[in-house]
């Protein structure tokens, strides 16, 4: 018997068997959380904390969501374009002087076109920490591809170039920007850059057998990932303490549905709803050459008609329909071995859809 704990509408009671019956079969801890025009209707978790399945998951619990946190990044530039501090169309170099490479724009890096997909001088996990380091390097290199042309998945240097553009406009960090403006306003427990005094709540990340598979070459990009993350990378306090602004954000599923409904709730008064319309606004549709799959690009997001949304490696996921005004959000410590999600999120998408009527 799986004991979930939180609340659920019943209305949203597939939800809640989704959740209970994934603890059951794929995952060792999770929570699951649903919003409709930006009130919860479920918030739910259960199984444990830690592989040995002795600390349970509890109510603050939170772990490292990888790319969901990407979802982050890209409310804080869609914040900052509606208050009209960024333009999407304007080239980095008009905010990053240093920047050498003139051709790439601000709306290229939130989709993923920029051509700067991995650094070409190797990067170890100790340079990610160092934030100047790498912008640096990033700063000096040449696009791959003409930039706008080529979907190329930027894993890791996505934040680091988004984030050096958030620095010069408002002199703040992303992870600092975030706090002040998104998450604290919103009263949401989510961190990039974790401080200390909430390790004791953190849901080590736990590897599938093997690792994980590297995305397979495709005609333009067969290059290896650098630097080469492992889900242990996420259990050091390095990683924790660092900004690092594409993968190493930090919350349960509350506080992801509670920052990404600010887009399914009218702009929660952090946008206006224009200003949320514009994530759908798409950039890039075809191969990404990263991943090897189809995508579709909007300004920070994957967009599929008149839905947003992205996931973590392993399997965090966050959905938004704007439409029905519905928010989904799925995090977990048990991480499997997919490229593109594995199924787990989805299947609380399609339950909390059982929820709408």
């Amino acid at each position: 018997m799986v004991h979930l704990q939180g609340t659920c509408d019943e209305g949203f009671r597939e939800v809640r068997d989704a959740l209970a019956e994934s603890l059951a079969n794929d995952d060792v801890g999770a929570s699951v959380a649903v919003f409709v025009h930006g009130q919860p209707v479920a918030d739910l978790w259960g199984g444990y904390a830690d592989a040995d399945r002795s600390v349970a998951w509890e109510r603050d619990t939170i772990t490292n969501v990888w790319s969901t946190t990407k979802t982050m990044i890209a409310l804080c530039a869609l914040i900052l374009t509606d208050r009209g501090e960024l333009d999407p169309d304007a080239p980095l170099v008009r905010y990053w002087p240093e920047f050498g490479a003139g051709g790439v724009l601000v709306r290229h890096v939130l989709s993923h076109t920029a051509g700067l997909p991995v650094w070409d001088t190797p990067i170890t996990l100790a340079d990610l920490c160092d934030a100047p380091k790498v912008t640096a390097l990033l700063a000096g290199q040449t696009p791959r591809w003409t930039p706008g042309e080529v979907g190329c998945y930027h894993a890791v240097t996505q934040g680091f170039l988004l984030g050096e553009v958030v620095r010069r406009i408002t002199g703040r960090s992303l992870g600092a920007f975030f706090a002040a403006e998104v998450a604290g306003p919103l009263g949401a427990d989510f961190h990039i850059g974790l401080p200390a005094s909430h390790d004791h709540r953190v849901a080590p990340s736990l590897a599938p057998p093997g690792g994980m598979t590297v995305p397979p070459p495709t005609e333009l990009f067969d290059a290896a990932p650098n630097p080469e993350l492992v889900p242990d990378d996420t259990n050091t306090v390095a990683w924790r303490r660092a900004e690092i602004p594409s993968g190493a954000g930090y919350g349960n599923a509350r506080s992801v549905a509670a920052v990404q409904s600010v887009l399914t709730s009218g702009g929660a008064g952090l946008l206006s709803r224009a200003g949320c319309e514009r994530a759908l606004e798409e950039q890039y549709h075809g191969l990404d050459h990263g991943l090897g799959v189809p995508m579709r690009y909007g300004l920070g997001y994957g967009i599929s008609g008149r839905n947003c949304f992205w996931g973590g490696m392993g399997g965090s996921l966050v959905f938004n329909d704007f439409d029905a005004g519905l928010t989904v959000a799925y995090v977990m410590n048990r991480m499997k071995d997919a490229i593109t999600g594995d199924g787990r999120g989805m299947t609380m998408v399609t339950a909390a859809y059982g929820g709408l009527g």
